[in-house]
C-alpha cells in the first residue's frame, strides 16, 4: 500500500485542528479539496479516520492510532525534501515583538548559525501562518499559548525588564522599584492591552488597574509618549538601547524582577540543517551569557520556565 503524502498531510492538519476549514487554510487549499484527500485516504485504508457530527469533527479509534505514525510520515517526507534541495538554501527567519527589539538577540548568534535570510517582521499570528505555509523556517519572539499543534519552540533567553517612566513621575528618583509600587500609575502600551500578552499578564499579576494605549509608531515615538506624561510607565527589557528621549527614566524592577522570555519557533518536521545550527548557537550563547538563569524567589515569569537546565540558578 503506497500512501500519498499530500493525503496524509491533510489528515494530520485536520486531526490537529479538528476543523476542516481551518486545516484547509493552513494548507492553502479549499475545504472541498481537503475533504477529498481525506476521503481518498480513508478509502485506501479501508476505515474511517474521522467521525463527523453536529458537534464537530472527532478522530475515530483508527484515526487516533494512525495520527502518530502519520506525523512521522509527514516529517520524514519534509526531511527528505530538505535533504535533496534545502542544504544550499539559507534559513529563513522572521521576528515579532518589535518594540522589544528581538534582533538584538539574533544578532549575537547569527554569525555562528550559517546563512540566514531575515524577514520583515510580523506579529505572532502572522508568523504562525507563515511557518505552517512554509514561507519561513523559523521565527523568534515571545511564545505564549495557545500554539498551533504543528509548531515546536525552544526557550532561548530570559531577559530582565525595567520600568520606563517620565522623569517627572513621583517614583522616577527611586534606584529600584517593586512592581506593586506602580499600582497607582498608568500602564502605557503600544496597542490594546488584551492583545499584548506580557503586559496584560503583568497588569493582572501586580494589580495595575489603569492602562492606556497608543499607536505603535516605533520605540522613540512610544517612549516620547511615556516621557510626556508623569502618570505613565511602561516596560522594556533592560538591555534595549534607549533612544535619546528627553525626560525619560529607566528604573530596574525587583522583588520580583519580571523576565521577558524569548523563544525560537518552527514547524514540526522542518528538516532544514540550519535549524540545528541556529538552536546550537543559541544554546552556546545562552550558556556563555547566562541567558537562562531564573530564580523563582526573586524573578517573575508569566508562565513557568521550560527548556533550560539552569532552573533555579541565581541571576545577578
Amino acid at each position: 500500500m503506497d500512501l500519498d503524502v499530500a493525503q496524509v498531510r491533510a489528515f494530520v492538519r485536520a486531526a490537529e485542528e479538528l476543523h476542516f476549514g481551518r486545516a484547509a487554510g493552513t494548507l492553502s487549499i479549499s475545504q472541498q479539496a481537503l475533504s477529498k484527500r481525506i476521503a481518498r485516504l480513508e478509502t485506501l485504508l479501508g476505515t474511517e479516520l474521522f467521525r463527523r457530527s453536529g458537534t464537530g469533527v472527532h478522530l475515530t479509534d483508527a484515526g487516533q492510532r494512525f495520527l502518530p505514525p502519520a506525523r512521522h510520515t509527514v516529517a520524514a517526507a519534509d526531511a527528505a525534501v530538505a535533504a535533496a534541495v534545502g542544504k544550499d538554501r539559507p534559513l529563513r527567519v522572521d521576528v515579532w515583538g518589535h518594540l522589544y527589539e528581538p534582533m538584538r538577540t539574533l544578532a549575537q548568534v547569527a554569525g555562528r548559525a550559517g546563512e540566514l535570510v531575515l524577514g520583515h517582521g510580523r506579529d505572532l499570528p502572522s508568523v504562525t501562518d507563515a511557518l505552517m505555509h512554509g514561507d519561513i523556517d523559523a521565527a523568534f519572539g515571545r511564545v505564549h499559548p495557545p500554539l498551533h499543534a504543528g509548531l515546536a519552540h525552544r526557550l532561548v533567553r530570559l531577559e530582565p525588564v525595567d520600568a520606563v517612566l517620565s522623569a517627572d513621575h513621583p517614583l522616577a528618583a527611586e534606584p529600584a522599584l517593586r512592581p506593586d509600587q506602580l499600582r497607582g500609575s498608568v500602564l502605557w502600551s503600544p496597542g490594546a492591552l488584551d492583545r499584548l500578552d506580557f503586559l496584560h499578564q503583568f497588569a493582572e499579576r501586580f494589580d495595575i488597574r489603569k492602562s492606556a494605549a497608543g499607536v505603535n509608531l516605533g520605540l522613540a515615538h512610544f517612549l516620547t509618549e511615556v516621557a510626556d506624561d508623569p502618570t505613565r510607565f511602561s516596560l522594556l527589557p533592560a538591555d534595549v538601547p534607549l533612544p535619546e528621549v528627553p525626560g525619560l527614566r529607566s528604573v530596574p524592577l525587583v522583588d520580583p524582577t519580571p523576565l521577558y522570555a524569548w523563544s525560537l519557533l518552527w514547524r514540526t518536521g522542518n528538516g532544514h540543517p540550519g535549524l540545528h545550527s541556529l538552536t546550537a548557537a543559541c544554546a552556546t550563547e545562552a550558556g556563555h551569557s547566562r541567558w537562562l538563569e531564573y530564580n523563582p524567589a526573586h524573578d517573575w515569569l508569566p508562565e513557568p520556565p521550560t527548556d533550560h537546565s539552569q532552573h533555579g540558578g541565581k541571576r545577578h
